[in-house]
């Protein structure tokens, strides 16, 4: 079993059932992301992607946030004085956590949303595979608040995920919204109780850890590459990704799945999965 007890300062991780939980742990700052957060998540998620234990990634908060956003004093303030290099590496770096990495990450991710959510936290909502949120949780773009636009790839992950009208409401007004209504505009999968947020959570994580992790990785960035593209250019690019799947699968997943289904009559597709074999 993989061990990272105290490995980074900023996340802790543990590793359970395949799972790996990575949480913001910053609980007196609200898990605001700081420059040292945005540069041990880089370390954090490269590896976890290595980790042969960690089937499933899901992303959180300690205490009673998910993340309040970048922190402002460490990350505005402090580096607005910083040479012009700095703050381009500064950048650099939350970009490739919140969005560049996890986006298309190798291994299937939820961002379990335990509570505050903010600014610059929905890149990496977004970037997440899945969401849960609790129903209580509180989400929010304030900047324009406090005299800016939204951050980052924020106003980006509001497009590819809510309603024009919606998503330009919250970034014009700066109001919150809960849980319960981030699932019923589409930002989240599902809201519920925060005390059955976990156990949600790891039984969705259990379902995607027992799929067949080849196939799994081709189906997600397939979809998620395929918003970008023409339809011409995705029939040439789906076909190519399902070609790729059947070439590099080590389980032969459709051959084993046509196999129960055609042959043996043991499964029924769409009800169940083909039993793997490892």
């Amino acid at each position: 079993m993989s061990d990272y007890t105290n490995r980074w300062k900023t996340v802790s991780v543990s590793v359970e059932e395949g799972i790996a939980w990575v949480t913001l742990n910053r609980p007196e700052k609200r898990n605001a992301m700081s420059p040292t957060l945005n540069r041990e998540m880089i370390d954090v998620l490269e590896t976890i992607e290595l980790d042969q234990d960690a089937k499933v990634l899901v992303l959180t908060g300690a205490g009673e946030s998910f993340s309040a956003g970048m922190d402002l004093k460490e990350y505005f303030r402090e580096i607005d004085a910083s040479p012009e290099i700095v703050q381009v590496k500064v950048r650099r770096d939350a970009s490739t956590w919140q969005w560049k990495l996890l986006r298309n990450y190798a291994k299937p991710t939820i961002a379990m949303v335990n509570g505050w959510c903010f600014g610059g936290a929905f890149s990496p909502l977004v970037a997440c595979d899945l969401a849960i949120a609790s129903d209580d949780a509180v989400f929010g773009l304030s900047e324009i608040n406090w005299g800016i636009p939204p951050g980052n790839l924020v106003s980006k992950a509001m497009a590819d995920t809510v309603g024009h009208r919606k998503a330009l409401y919250y970034i014009m007004t700066g109001e919150t919204f809960t849980g319960r209504e981030a699932a019923e505009m589409g930002l989240i999968n599902q809201s519920v109780s925060l005390d059955e947020l976990r156990e949600t959570t790891r039984k969705l994580a259990m379902t995607l850890r027992d799929k067949n992790p080849v196939v799994l990785r081709a189906a997600k960035i397939g979809f998620k590459l395929s918003r970008e593209l023409t339809w011409e250019q995705n029939e040439e690019y789906l076909y190519a990704k399902l070609d790729q799947a059947q070439l590099i699968d080590p389980e032969h997943g459709r051959e084993q799945g046509m196999k129960q289904f055609l042959d043996e009559k043991s499964i029924k597709p769409g009800l169940q999965s083909y039993r793997r074999t490892e």
